[in-house]
């Protein structure tokens, strides 16, 4: 007797998750064959979807010892797992003619629920999910790492309160703020509170063992930067404070997260000797993508990826030109490394300051991949915009850089900033907001 629900998976379910066979409780996962000629495809690649390929090919392979995949074999957490051929006669083929593999797993989808089977096909392939609906199979997202709340409500590191004059009065005095009200005690550690009151009166509080103090770590000049808003003056704290191992910023083009966050790492290893390093790395390579097709050597590749970050570089030490500021980064050869995160897997990160640029288009896999390379010492900063995701098969609720925040939120080892007001010019501001 077939279990309540029976569960197809596409190729990118797999790719994404290499254990989602185990996520879907005591039901049936279906493979379709084709799936296997897709994963067949990627083992070969040295990234993290080869990785995953030949992971989730290893799991068959051992499953297929227990009994025959096309019969159904028991999975750990008391599923059912099966591997069918999809129907070369299905309608399916020719209502859809444009991807002959999307329309086997179709196909495969659409068997069951002419059976009458409570049938669901799961990829993270939205057109995918809309011819589904087109054949009336039921179909959804896999949602194992979503974050299940709105936008409103992701979490922006800062609140602001309306308060007397005379709290803010006490609280320039004495440096801290002991209070009882729910607004401050159910706050995360390292949360900062914008106090304001009568007459422009206002005050910046950081929520640190359980009371609000004043900005401890801050500096109004940092490797010549000063800040231009609030916000860049709480994210200044905590890329200041080491503390405070993981730090994440989020904000439309313009924000200042990259240039503070390079000016903070900078002025901790070059000028306070705090960290031996800035290593800096964008993840418009995801983690493991081959770079070979651009021409040069490694460094040259690099060149062509990580220019923002050499853009920022540039202004922080003065210089007119990108030959200005080789020359300038040759002086600090060990200090300043601009890196791919296709060589962080294995590596052990200690006593630097790592900056990741872009991390919305990770995965949570591959955001947890590179914080278990953070060794004693070193300093994480992940920065990116949640609403610019270059990544077909994530969202603003399923990358990995919301994951992460929202995990860590409640941790005294973290702390966020959300960025609202670019301050790159007028124009930029304006078309970040309405473009």
């Amino acid at each position: 007797m077939l279990p309540m629900k029976i569960y197809v998976l596409d190729t990118n379910v797999l790719l994404y998750d290499p254990n989602a066979l185990y996520s879907f409780g005591k039901n049936y996962v279906v493979i379709p064959s084709v799936v296997l000629d897709e994963l067949d495809n990627f083992k070969k690649q040295n990234d993290e979807l080869g990785r995953n390929a030949r992971y989730i090919s290893r799991e068959l392979d051992k499953l297929r010892q227990v009994g025959s995949l096309h019969n159904g074999v028991m999975l750990k957490n008391g599923g059912k797992l099966k591997i069918l051929m999809h129907n070369v006669d299905s309608p399916v083929f020719n209502i859809f003619n444009d991807n002959k593999n999307d329309n086997a797993i179709l196909s495969v989808a659409k068997q069951f629920t002419d059976e009458n089977h409570e049938t669901i096909l799961v990829s993270k392939d939205i057109l995918v999910r809309v011819k589904s609906d087109i054949l009336k199979i039921k179909s959804e997202d896999y949602i194992q790492d979503k974050i299940d709340i709105t936008q409103d409500s992701f979490y922006k590191g800062y609140t602001e309160v309306h308060v007397e004059d005379e709290i803010i009065d006490q609280f320039y005095k004495e440096s801290f703020l002991q209070t009882d009200l729910d607004i401050f005690t159910h706050s995360p550690e390292n949360h900062f509170f914008v106090l304001k009151g009568s007459n422009k009166k206002s005050a910046v509080a950081r929520k640190v063992n359980k009371k609000l103090i004043s900005l401890k770590y801050y500096r109004n000049n940092v490797f010549g930067i000063t800040h231009k808003n609030v916000e860049q003056m709480m994210a200044l704290e905590l890329l200041l404070d080491p503390n405070v191992p993981i730090v994440t910023l989020t904000g439309k083009a313009g924000t200042g997260k990259t240039l503070l966050s390079l000016a903070a790492g900078l002025d901790q290893s070059l000028n306070d000797t705090k960290y031996s390093r800035v290593l800096a790395a964008r993840s418009i390579i995801p983690l493991g993508r081959d770079i070979g097709y651009l021409p040069g050597e490694k460094d040259e590749k690099l060149r062509y990826w990580m220019q923002p970050i050499y853009d920022n570089l540039e202004f922080l030490f003065d210089c007119k030109s990108s030959s200005e500021l080789d020359k300038k980064l040759a002086g600090y050869e060990d200090i300043v490394q601009v890196e791919a995160l296709t060589y962080i897997r294995g590596r052990s990160i200690a006593n630097q300051y790592f900056i990741i640029d872009e991390a919305q288009n990770l995965t949570p896999h591959e955001v947890k991949t590179i914080a278990t390379r953070i060794g004693e010492g070193s300093k994480l900063v992940l920065l990116g915009d949640p609403e610019q995701i270059d990544s077909p098969y994530l969202d603003m609720y399923s990358n990995g850089l919301i994951y992460l925040i929202e995990k860590l939120k409640h941790e005294s080892i973290s702390g966020h900033i959300t960025f609202r007001k670019s301050e790159r010019s007028t124009v930029a501001q304006l078309c970040a907001s309405l473009l």
